[in-house]
């Protein structure tokens, strides 16, 4: 079984607000995260929001009471939540802020994901997510990364598990209100 994981839960400070309740062509952040993950092949989906944020789509919230605590914090609420699921084969990690990662992207890591290793999406130049690897991996990856990180380092210090899994994915991060207004403007403008 595989749980997706969505890390919701940010103060969004170089965009000037919380990001997952922005819209794109209609929809929330978060409700287009939670949903590629479900429909990619997570049969639990996670998200880690703020206090207040309402999670559709057939995710299911946790709390982070203070995200102020960085990325990290709301990685391992994530995965405690995870760990209350028997059977779970691999986790797969997404962040709220990239719009352009879809089903067939999750699917394909997912397809892609071996016992023991590590598989992410690489889409050109750039890895995307979702990142997914087993529990134990993903536990040991916690105490490896810093207030606001996730499993950088782990990817790093283990380098030679990792698989990247060639996706059609646009890549793009949504950090900045310049940014989130190109990717409107190239979706508006093909």
């Amino acid at each position: 079984m595989y749980v997706g994981v969505v890390l919701a839960a940010g103060g969004g400070l170089r965009m000037g607000g919380p990001k997952a309740e922005i819209e794109i062509g209609g929809e929330r952040l978060l409700d287009r995260a939670v949903e590629a993950l479900r429909d990619g092949g997570c049969t639990v989906v996670i998200a880690v929001v703020r206090e207040g944020v309402v999670v559709d789509g057939g995710g299911t919230a946790v709390v982070n009471p203070d995200p102020t605590r960085g990325m990290r914090s709301s990685l391992e609420l994530g995965l405690e939540a995870a760990s209350r699921y028997p059977n779970v084969d691999a986790i797969a990690v997404g962040l709220v802020d990239l719009p352009g990662i879809d089903a067939r992207t999750v699917r394909a890591i997912l397809d892609g994901w071996q016992h023991g290793r590590i598989a992410v999406g690489k889409a050109g130049d750039s890895r995307v997510h979702p990142a997914v690897m087993a529990p134990l991996q993903w536990m040991q990856a916690v105490t490896l990364a810093d207030v606001d990180e996730g499993a950088r380092r782990y990817l790093a210090a283990h380098a030679d598990l990792v698989d990247e899994i060639e996706v059609t994915a646009a890549p793009d991060d949504l950090d900045t209100p310049d940014d989130l207004a190109a990717w409107r403007n190239s979706r508006a403008n093909p």
